[in-house]
C-alpha cells in the first residue's frame, strides 16, 4: 500500500490534486483511540475476557456492532452484540470530556476550511459521532459528515468514502483522505483516493 506521510509545515501538505478532503476521526482529527481502547477493557473486566490491544488496533475504524462477531469469534465468546455495544459506548462516553483534538490534523483541517470542500468518515455511529465533534469543538469545519450509520459496507469497504466525494461533488481521484487507521487508508486506496497516513507525522506530538 502507497502511503503519503503527512506534511503540515509546507505547501507539500496537500497534495497538489486534491480539490475535497476527507478526514477518519478517531486517531486522526481526536485523540481517543484510548478512550476506545479504555472502553473495551471495561467490557472485558465486566465479561470476563482480556480485550487484546492488537485486535483493537487491528479493527481501528470498525464499527462496534461489526468488532463484536469477531471479538466472539477469536476469543471463544458469546457476547450479545445489542448488550456489549451498548456498554462499550456507554463506557466510551462516561470519559468523553477527555477527548482533545490532534492539533497538527484540525490546524489542517482549520487552514483550509472555507477554501476546499471537507468531509468526515468515520465507522462511528451518528450519534457518537456528533457527541465527538461537539466536545472537540470542531463541528463547523466540516459540511459533510458519513457515519456507519450511513452506509451498508464499512472500512475497508470504500463505500464512506466514496459517499463523502458523492456528497462534496468532488471526484474521487481528487479526494485526499487522512487516515491513522489500515483499514481506513485500504478503503481510501480501493475509492482511488490519495491515501495519507497521518501516523508518521503525529506520532510525538500528541
Amino acid at each position: 500500500m502507497s502511503r503519503v506521510p503527512l506534511n503540515i509545515s509546507s505547501t507539500s501538505d496537500i497534495d497538489p490534486r486534491a480539490k475535497g478532503l476527507i478526514f477518519d476521526l478517531d486517531g486522526t482529527l481526536v485523540d481517543s483511540m484510548n478512550l476506545h481502547l479504555a472502553a473495551w477493557k471495561e467490557v472485558g473486566r465486566k465479561n470476563g475476557f482480556e480485550y487484546p490491544e492488537e485486535l483493537f488496533y487491528r479493527l481501528a475504524g470498525t464499527p462496534t456492532r461489526k468488532i463484536v462477531p469477531i471479538v466472539n469469534k477469536e476469543l471463544g465468546l458469546l457476547l450479545d452484540v445489542d448488550q456489549t455495544t451498548r456498554e462499550k459506548e456507554e463506557a466510551f462516553l462516561r470519559n468523553l470530556h477527555l477527548v482533545m483534538v490532534i492539533k497538527p490534523v484540525v490546524s489542517l483541517a482549520q487552514r483550509y476550511a472555507g477554501i476546499l470542500p471537507m468531509a468526515i468518515g468515520t465507522g462511528n455511529t451518528r450519534e457518537l459521532t456528533g457527541r465527538i465533534l461537539k466536545a472537540a469543538g470542531i463541528s463547523e469545519l466540516f459540511s459533510v459528515v458519513v457515519t456507519a450509520d450511513d452506509v451498508v459496507h464499512h472500512k475497508p469497504h470504500p463505500e464512506t468514502f466514496l459517499r463523502c466525494a458523492a456528497m462534496l461533488d468532488v471526484s474521487p481521484g481528487l479526494c485526499q483522505v487522512f487516515e491513522d487507521g489500515d483499514q481506513g487508508l485500504e478503503a481510501a486506496q480501493r475509492a482511488g483516493m490519495i491515501a495519507t497516513d497521518v501516523r508518521p507525522f503525529i506520532r510525538g506530538k500528541l
